[in-house]
């Protein structure tokens, strides 16, 4: 999979149009990254990738590219 097939995972969980989000954007400028965001992104995670995100995971994330990293499937 490739950053690009995953960076659209993120636009459609978060319900962004395509072409939103970029590895480089960072969340604090994406006004839909909001709590219901950030849960979503744990099941994503959970459910995707098998990755268990905590809360410090969250708070750790300062760009796209920092969730990337996680979205890896063995």
């Amino acid at each position: 999979m490739t950053d690009q097939e995953r960076i659209a995972m993120l636009e459609e969980t978060w319900e962004l149009d395509e072409g939103t989000l970029e590895a480089d954007t960072v969340l604090a400028d994406v006004e839909e990254y909001d709590s219901m965001a950030k849960l979503s992104l744990i099941v994503l995670m959970d459910d995707e990738f098998a990755v268990k995100l905590s809360g410090d995971d969250i708070k750790g994330f300062e760009t796209v590219s920092d969730i990337l990293k996680l979205m890896v499937k063995d």
